[in-house]
């Protein structure tokens, strides 16, 4: 049995990256927003589109409390950053993940 590739509705035969149910061609496996190359079974999905863990959590992921935090990214984790109203800006982190 043929399986169609979701990302360009093509056929999929030999080559193929199955993941999360679906076949893909090697090179179709990418983030949908950052184009990233993505490992099977190593990325996020949201309505059928790809993602890398980066741009899923950027996307999708908590936003916090508008008024007093906010969740913030960075290549070592997720951070929940704390603001205090004052003259000088201060920012303080604990980390989440």
């Amino acid at each position: 049995m043929v399986g169609y590739c979701p990302i360009c509705g093509k056929p999929v035969y030999f080559g193929k990256k199955r993941s999360l149910g679906r076949d893909y061609h090697p090179l179709c496996l990418k983030c949908h927003v950052c184009n990233r190359q993505l490992t099977a079974g190593q990325h996020a999905e949201h309505d059928e589109k790809p993602y890398c863990s980066y741009c899923y959590i950027k996307e999708f992921g908590p936003r916090g409390n508008t008024r007093t935090q906010s969740i913030g990214l960075s290549t070592s984790g997720i951070y929940c950053i704390y603001k205090q109203k004052i003259s000088l800006p201060q920012q303080y982190r604990h980390r989440l993940l």
